[in-house]
């Protein structure tokens, strides 16, 4: 008998979930590796937001109205939690120049040859990213408490809230990321997903309550903002830290901010892994 004979038949995993599970913890400990022996990956991931926090801080801060007042003690405590919300979402860039890259460097090839899972390497993939993404976060809330950020400025609020909004925050980032592997899957090039992973992100951050009070705009571009679903997360964070800057607004997601941003955030996990997972198969085929 030919050795095509002989060989064993190929079968499907006895629990296909634990499987996959298992799978992308192994992804996921690989680019948690190499995070550590690339330290510089997370350094710069860390420098950008404090930057922005300085920046926005010294530099805006006192000439940017919140309510009736350009009170820049007002202002830092408005800004932090749109600085936390963009920390969190620029992460989608990161997470699809990785994706380009591995597959510019045949590493998808080389899973393709594993009897593993095939939605665990970019399940994998954005788990690893989402603890370097709670990394720059803790850094990132040192250096606003650093610079005169406090919770409870405007309301009353508890460790259990506080903790709940970064909850949120790393929920919408996670989310984000799934839109990151997309676009890595679908360039050719690292750089190009780069450019195509933070392109799309400065309006979806700027045309929102993230810097600037939404009442200032104009009625279309506050309508818009206020439907944004980073500007929920905003919302729901400065309740949650009992900031001031929170919106009135007879809009659903500003009146109902944390369940807008759960409801916001599943729904682009189940689309957008849906699409990279259906996309990964198209390109590992």
């Amino acid at each position: 008998m030919s050795a095509a004979t002989d060989a064993p038949p190929v079968t499907a995993p006895a629990n296909p979930v634990g499987q996959s599970l298992r799978d992308s913890l192994v992804i996921a400990r690989r680019n948690l590796i190499r995070m550590t022996r690339i330290p510089e990956m997370v350094l710069f991931g860390i420098i950008q937001p404090v930057m922005f926090v300085i920046l926005f801080t010294y530099v805006f801060g006192g000439s940017i109205k919140v309510g009736s007042t350009t009170d820049s003690e007002v202002y830092k405590d408005f800004l932090m939690a749109g600085i936390f919300a963009q920390t969190v979402t620029f992460a989608t860039a990161g997470s699809a120049a990785g994706i380009a890259d591995d597959m510019q460097k045949g590493l998808v090839d080389r899973f393709r040859s594993l009897p593993m899972a095939r939605g665990a390497v970019l399940t994998g993939r954005t788990v690893a990213d989402l603890v370097q993404t709670s990394i720059t976060l803790l850094v990132l809330a040192i250096v606003a408490l650093l610079v005169g950020w406090r919770t409870g400025s405007a309301e009353p609020t508890n460790i259990g809230r506080v903790l709940a909004g970064f909850g949120l925050l790393l929920l919408l980032g996670y989310a984000f990321t799934w839109i990151g592997a997309l676009i890595g899957l679908s360039v050719r090039t690292p750089e190009a997903a780069t450019s195509g992973g933070i392109i799309w992100l400065f309006p979806v951050t700027f045309v929102s309550n993230a810097f600037v009070d939404p009442t200032q705009m104009t009625p279309w571009l506050r309508h818009v903002a206020e439907w944004n679903p980073f500007s929920a997360v905003v919302q729901a964070c400065r309740e949650l830290f009992g900031n001031p800057g929170v919106v009135q607004s007879d809009a659903w997601p500003m009146q109902h901010p944390v369940w807008a941003t759960l409801t916001y955030s599943i729904a682009i996990v189940l689309i957008f892994r849906t699409l990279a997972v259906r996309k990964y198969r198209r390109a590992a085929g």
